[in-house]
């Protein structure tokens, strides 16, 4: 029956340069190991997010040793054969280590494509000494994505402070009125640092998508100019 419901799409990453990522959140694990059946038929790779703990506790020891699997990101990697670029392009920031799972999604999705990055953890603006000790390493980035909760206000300094493209995550780190991450998305939307993109509550898996579309283009059009 679930062999039926799930239709792999083969051909999003020749189209789009993004491959299908399989969301886990709302499978059942039979639903999942029938998935990761048809993925293994066809040898392919695959990204899996929001897959837990202890759904992948429940994967049959066969489908458990064919994933890269990280528990704090909640990711698994499928017959995952890239090699890292050793040049680094992206910067991943977070404000706390609170916000570390959805920074490590961000790490795990980038990876997976093939993309390094440095990492930054808990430079919120309530001890802004600890990224200013930091922001001429930020600088250099092309791309930089912010994670942030509570007030958010990261996002902002840091859009006031670089020039490259900034791509801000808002997560649900937080009390009371933050509301699960939706004061901390509206700071965001309403940044008077101008340009920032931003996507919505705990998702670095979208973040890191946004980054890798750009880095493609970057890719694409250097290349064709011989830069």
């Amino acid at each position: 029956m679930y062999s039926q419901m799930c239709q792999l799409d083969l051909e999003r990453e020749e189209r789009i340069g993004l491959s299908e990522a399989i969301f886990c959140y709302n499978k059942l694990v039979d639903q999942i190991s029938t998935i990761l059946d048809k993925i293994i038929d066809k040898d392919v790779s695959f990204l899996f997010t929001r897959l837990s703990h202890s759904k992948y506790q429940g994967l049959s020891i066969k489908h458990q040793n064919f994933l890269d699997y990280d528990p704090i990101s909640q990711t698994g990697f499928i017959n995952f054969r890239k090699t890292l670029n050793p040049k680094i392009q992206v910067s991943v920031i977070t404000a706390g280590t609170s916000d570390i799972s959805v920074s490590k999604e961000v790490v795990r999705t980038l990876k997976f494509y093939g993309f390094n990055c440095l990492e930054i953890n808990d430079v919120g603006v309530a001890g802004i000494w600890r990224l200013m000790e930091r922001v001429d390493e930020i600088q250099q980035m092309p791309i930089v994505i912010v994670i942030a909760g509570m007030d958010a206000a990261l996002a902002s300094v840091v859009g006031g402070l670089v020039n490259g493209v900034v791509i801000a995550v808002p997560t649900s780190t937080g009390y009371g009125v933050c509301r699960e991450g939706e004061s901390a998305l509206h700071s965001m939307l309403v940044s008077c640092a101008p340009g920032i993109t931003v996507v919505n509550i705990d998702n670095g898996y979208g973040a890191a998508c946004s980054a890798i579309r750009q880095l493609n283009m970057l890719e694409k059009y250097c290349g064709r100019n011989g830069k």
